[in-house]
């Protein structure tokens, strides 16, 4: 049989993979991915999925393999590369490059991020194409992100200049996002730099575009983007207490529309949701029959402690159900997986987790079993036929 136990799970004090409806935030992005990366609650995703132009917002592949270059050893920060006329005929925001420099890796690496330097990018790119052009190192990016996961990405240069195949999903940004800030925190911090100035060039091109860093709610990265095909967008991240947040959105008409939505949507993640304390290892949730043991019922728990992120007036309590097929036969072992614990918040997708034995229940002696098996069959004749063994 498959017993079902409905009940409500009191909330003590949040967060796994949940999901909230597309319109929880009204944004006014084309297409947006907002997650909570300290529980991996996905907290809002429009169009998150969709392949779409990610103008600068690709930069942040082509740095996440620069910083993997200098973490092997295959770069250094010191180290000086040629600048090609390839590169140096780049428009758009550069750091002005020209064939007569020989640029060191770290003010190439804040030449991106600060001043967001599509001709700095494509010098990165050359170094480490396998073949030395930008094409290759492209060929190279769209690898690379299939086997992190970016199944929506596919690169034709390194800085996303216009290009019918250069594009991005919002969720694979959001994910690249992550990857950066866990993988790279030696070189994170580059990314809260509001101004650098390379070599006395260009001093009207020395400041962040972000615009989050310095409106003190914890931002601290990441990349903006904007071109006439893909809009005004931003891949973001704030940490507030033992939260972090990112937030992807893309197809705004204006930089100011920009700044507003995302410092909108960053106040609402962390105002609009809190950590709450579901289930503590050890607990009993529920109890399981046991067949053939010496103790007739066995203890169900977690196997570590459960916290949800969840709506802060979502109320104190979250539905939630136990499943299992039993009765579970004897021996049991504390610890052992035997049913599932299916977590429905109100207006959320459910989660499942495991249910683990509190303790060990031994197989029944002889007299026991007999017991067992005699009610079995007596339950059984008195149901009738349908009942018969």
């Amino acid at each position: 049989m498959l017993p079902r136990l409905c009940r409500l799970i009191p909330a003590l004090v949040a967060a796994m993979l949940f999901a909230l409806p597309a319109d929880a935030f009204d944004t006014r992005a084309r297409a947006a991915y907002v997650l909570d990366q300290t529980t991996g609650t996905v907290l809002l995703a429009k169009n998150a999925d969709q392949p779409l132009p990610p103008a600068s917002m690709s930069k942040l592949m082509t740095l996440y393999m620069a910083f993997e270059a200098i973490r092997d050893g295959r770069l250094s920060l010191d180290e000086r590369l040629p600048v090609s006329s390839h590169a140096m005929s780049y428009g758009g925001s550069t750091m002005f490059l020209d064939t007569t420099d020989r640029v060191r890796v770290e003010d190439l690496l804040r030449g991106i991020i600060v001043l967001s330097g599509n001709d700095a990018c494509a010098v990165i790119a050359e170094a480490l194409s396998p073949d030395g052009t930008e094409r290759g190192f492209a060929r190279y990016m769209t690898q690379r992100a299939r086997q992190m996961g970016m199944t929506n990405s596919v690169f034709a240069n390194s800085n996303g200049w216009p290009a019918p195949e250069h594009e991005m999903s919002m969720r694979d940004l959001g994910l690249l996002a992550t990857r950066l800030i866990a993988d790279f925190p030696k070189f994170y911090p580059m990314f809260a730099e509001e101004r650098y100035e390379f070599d006395g060039r260009a001093p009207q091109n020395v400041r962040n575009r972000n615009p989050l860093l310095s409106l003190g709610i914890g931002a601290d990265g990441l990349k903006t983007g904007h071109t006439t095909e893909a809009g005004y967008g931003l891949v973001g991240s704030a940490a507030q207490g033992d939260r972090r947040v990112v937030v992807v959105i893309s197809g705004l008409d204006t930089e100011r529309s920009r700044a507003e939505e995302a410092e909108a949507i960053i106040n609402w993640a962390f105002r609009q949701f809190a950590s709450k304390s579901v289930a503590r290892a050890g607990t009993v949730i529920a109890e399981a029959d046991v067949w053939m043991g010496d103790a007739a019922k066995v203890g169900l728990t977690v196997a570590e402690d459960l916290d949800l992120l969840l709506p802060v007036l979502g109320g104190d309590e979250v539905k939630g159900e136990v499943v299992y097929t039993g009765p579970i036969t004897a021996p049991v072992q504390k610890g052992q997986e035997l049913a599932e614990l299916i977590i429905k918040p109100e207006g959320l997708p459910e989660h499942r987790l495991p249910l683990v034995a509190d303790r060990d229940v031994a197989r029944g002696g002889f007299v026991n079993r007999m017991m067992t098996v005699s009610q079995v069959l007596i339950k059984r004749l008195n149901e009738g036929p349908e009942g018969a063994l």
